[in-house]
């Protein structure tokens, strides 16, 4: 029985013994080898911080027109469509004008009535006053004359003015285009009938493409730090690989809530579109850069560490580790700028 025991321990030895043996002839294991350490140089280089919003492409103010017509009547002639580019003072559309025609025609007929019976008034006037001044008519007769002439010429003002009237009436027959842009849509056809009444109906929409911004909707914990006049950049998906630069124009000081979630929208003025044709209602992914550090020395972000309240870093010299105290400055999430205790072209380790 002492002789199967013994037995019975040996192969479990020798089993065990095996098992470690394989353990540390396995794949990437060597007996007093550490793992290799990543480390970083100290350099120089520009630095900022930043803050990352999403934003929309719209038009500015003034931007989008919205045309239509000042006077009823059926459209006779589109002369543009959807896409087309228009310059200021361009014919878009045109009404059917000779109901317009009829009645300036009218208007100019009764102005001339108006001057034919002002004349026949101040001649008769003329006539009267050496008959009055020899007592062969009466003062009121006189003063009757002298009346006339007064109606006359104020029927004649009158008839002018509608004259005139009628002549913008009818140039209201021509729509022209307010500004230069491209046509976003159309919301008539021919032969269809406008009318008009307080408002002017509207049947043409007109965007300048070259004047247009981004609204960023920025988060209310980084609102406080957003300033107008800071540079910013932003990218759309059509043209993912091109940024465009701008520059923060305004702050909304209303809030959009959506979600529980509140935001500030921030517009941002395009300065350089970068020769490519950007259009409303795209997605913008926005950078504001708030300050900007040139030339700053820094190390990655992960080669500081704290302990105690301070900071520091751990420098590797000749395979030599030292853990060194450090000032640091700004941060831009990748790096950290060093203020005090590294110098240019030191090696330090990242901590992962």
């Amino acid at each position: 029985m002492k002789k199967r025991t013994s037995w019975t321990v040996v192969v479990f030895l020798v089993i065990a013994g095996l098992a470690v043996a394989g353990w540390a002839l396995l794949p990437g294991r060597s007996r007093g080898k550490e793992p290799a350490l990543k480390t970083a140089r100290v350099v120089r280089r520009d630095i900022g911080s930043t803050v990352i919003a999403t934003g929309i492409i719209k038009p500015m103010v003034g931007a989008e027109v919205k045309v239509g017509s000042r006077v009823s009547g059926v459209v006779k002639r589109l002369r543009a469509q959807i896409g087309d580019r228009v310059a200021a003072g361009q014919v878009i559309a045109e009404l059917d004008d000779a109901e317009l025609q009829t009645k300036l025609n009218l208007n100019v007929a009764t102005l001339e009535k108006s001057k034919a019976d002002r004349e026949y008034s101040r001649s008769n006037l003329e006539r009267l006053r050496p008959l009055f001044e020899k007592k062969f008519v009466s003062e009121q007769e006189l003063d009757q004359a002298e009346n006339g002439v007064k109606v006359t010429e104020a029927q004649v003002g009158q008839a002018q003015a509608n004259v005139e009237l009628a002549r913008v009436q009818l140039e209201y027959a021509r729509i022209y285009a307010p500004v230069s842009g491209v046509i976003a849509s159309i919301s008539t056809q021919e032969g269809e009938t406008v009318a008009a009444s307080f408002a002017a109906p509207t049947f043409v929409n007109i965007i300048d493409l070259g004047r247009l911004e981004v609204q960023a909707y920025v988060d209310e914990t980084d609102i406080g730090r957003i300033g107008e006049g800071q540079e910013a950049a932003f990218t759309v998906d059509t043209y993912a690989e091109t940024e465009f630069r701008g520059k923060v124009t305004a702050i909304y000081p209303k809030a959009v809530i959506q979600d529980n979630v509140v935001n500030y929208v921030v517009t941002i003025g395009i300065t350089d579109a970068q020769g490519r044709t950007l259009r409303p209602e795209m997605t913008a992914n926005v950078t504001v850069f708030l300050e900007r550090r040139e030339n700053a020395l820094v190390v990655p972000t992960p080669a500081v560490f704290r302990d105690g309240g301070e900071r520091f870093v751990t420098v590797l010299e000749n395979a030599v580790r030292e853990r060194r105290k450090v000032k640091v400055g700004w941060r831009d999430g990748a790096y950290t700028e060093i203020l005090e205790g590294l110098v240019e072209g030191e090696t330090v380790v990242i901590i992962e």
